[in-house]
């Protein structure tokens, strides 16, 4: 089954034409799965069901493994120009098809639409990064590193990859971080798409078959972990990728690894801020607030955390409700909407829960975003902007991840204690500071414990040229997606020395093991 044929009225609103069953892909053919299993993806932004997806029998999953391990010795050897012309296909075909992809993605996973068309930019410009594959593997060279002896090396794939992604970014992840540079440097993918968000990544492999996709070099499941478990040991899988939960990434990262295979493990986070006196302070809550509530705070990005100096604290948190009461909630497909329902009930509930200890715990409830409802769309999973402010180091809204549309505020006295207060944490995705100083900027770049630092940025993602660098607990593995660590990630590097000699000299001169010659 195609995902193209899914239908919009004018408006943006799905038209309700029933549940579509999904199937699941391999060597470009769409197959109906023989499981009889299947999980339910919702609309967030209503609560009514629109399709289902197939929990793939593990023989499924398997399959989809051989199909990418039958096309990888013909795929390897493809030109690289050839596998970056796919790319610029690909590339193409997604300009064309932004807006198609933008309201799937919204209505599915309940992003409101900038952020839709975000998340998809996002993974065109990965994709745009992946047509200059054939720079970012070349090799080196050293001419007589002994005499008459020369060395070249060379980026060469592994062979089939696996990718497992989380729900938040549909298309960036899977279609950017992962499959691009994987396929433009000669491996094959199975991607085990979210379950509850698949239709996304499965439009978008659509349109890379449409550009011209070899039968076998991506395939796509959706199955429960029990299959996708089985992904970790399978002897053809040389490596996985993965993004989600810390727990879930260090299970993947031990048993990937013991199995003997490459693993990148992008997991949680819980990034700060720190708010100077010396701050614009309208400009940089108004950077809070984008970056906290965008997604609805789920996003490993997000800014969820803001250590605050104690001397503008109490204006700072006044003006961050301020603004935080202006966002419009709303469906995610609507253009006014600026802030979007939760992925799903049991999300929703997950939040309502944080929220309730955060106010067992102590914490001062600024504003409280539980109970809303928007006319027309009481199903949806909204909650509101909410706030914390005087968060203490032990709880659990200040330490945890959440991933919804909370901020919590920590007071600190200065710089040094508003830095010590963010490096405490256990993870180390982003950070940011706000401030007029450069001495402090600096400072902070410096001995900030994140792996990706902001100066005046709340969200400091980096461009794709550069990897997405999470510290601590934030990642487990040696490289990251995106830039050359993911052109490495998905390469092995082989030496080769070689020497060239006639008969007349073969008995002038032989070779020693440490590259020197010596005469007879």
């Amino acid at each position: 089954m195609s995902v193209e044929k899914v239908a919009f009225i004018a408006d943006g609103e799905p038209e309700r034409v029933g549940i579509r069953r999904l199937k699941f892909c391999v060597n470009n053919e769409w197959r109906a799965s023989q499981t009889g299993k299947y999980m339910p993806i919702m609309n967030p932004s209503t609560g009514r069901q629109t399709a289902e997806a197939p929990c793939c029998t593990l023989e499924e999953v398997n399959a989809a493994v051989d199909a990418a391990a039958a096309a990888f010795p013909a795929w390897r050897d493809t030109p690289v120009p050839v596998r970056i012309q796919l790319m610029f296909r690909f590339k193409q075909l997604l300009d064309k098809n932004l807006e198609q992809l933008t309201t799937l993605l919204a209505t599915e996973n309940g992003k409101c639409l900038a952020e839709a068309r975000g998340d998809v930019l996002k993974a065109i410009e990965v994709v745009e990064c992946a047509c200059s594959t054939h720079y970012l593997m070349q090799g080196d060279t050293c001419r007589n590193v002994s005499v008459g002896y020369d060395t070249v090396s060379y980026r060469e794939p592994l062979g089939v990859f696996a990718g497992i992604v989380p729900f938040n970014f549909p298309a960036m992840i899977p279609m950017g971080w992962m499959i691009p540079f994987a396929i433009s440097t000669g491996n094959t993918f199975v991607l085990k798409a979210a379950s509850m968000v698949p239709q996304t990544a499965m439009r978008m492999l659509e349109l890379l078959i449409e550009a011209g996709l070899p039968k076998g070099v991506v395939n796509l499941v959706t199955c429960s972990r029990v299959e996708a478990d089985s992904l970790l040991v399978n002897p053809k899988i040389k490596g996985i990728s993965f993004v989600g939960s810390t727990p879930v990434g260090m299970h993947i990262y031990q048993t990937a690894a013991a199995a003997g295979k490459r693993v990148q493990a992008l997991t949680e986070a819980k990034n700060h801020a720190l708010v100077m006196e010396d701050c614009v302070l309208d400009r940089s809550v108004r950077g809070v607030i984008n970056s906290t509530y965008g997604c609805a705070g789920q996003r490993c990005m997000a800014l969820p955390v803001v250590c605050v100096q104690e001397s503008i604290a109490d204006e700072f948190v006044s003006l961050l409700k301020k603004y935080a009461r202006e966002l419009k909630v709303g469906p995610a497909y609507h253009a006014d909407s600026q802030l979007g329902p939760l992925v799903s009930l049991a999300q929703k509930e997950w939040v309502e829960k944080c929220i309730a200890t955060g106010v067992k715990e102590g914490a001062q409830l600024v504003l409280d975003g539980r109970g809303l409802k928007v006319p027309g769309y009481e199903g949806g999973y909204y909650i509101g902007p909410t706030i914390f402010d005087h968060v203490k180091p032990e709880h659990f809204v200040g330490n945890e991840e959440i991933f919804g549309p909370v901020t919590s505020v920590k007071r600190v006295r200065d710089f040094e204690d508003g830095l010590a207060v963010m490096n405490a944490s256990r993870f180390g995705n982003g950070s940011c500071i706000y401030t007029s100083s450069g001495r402090l900027a600096r400072e902070f770049s410096a001995r900030s414990e994140a792996g990706m630092v902001g100066v005046n940025v709340g969200i400091p993602v980096p461009f794709s040229i550069f990897p997405f660098s999470g510290h601590k607990q934030s990642f487990f593995g040696d490289l990251h997606a995106m830039g050359k660590d993911g052109v490495a990630f998905y390469t092995e590097t082989k030496s080769v020395t070689s020497v060239w000699f006639t008969e007349e000299d073969s008995n002038k001169a032989v070779s020693t093991w440490d590259g020197t010659l010596t005469r007879k």
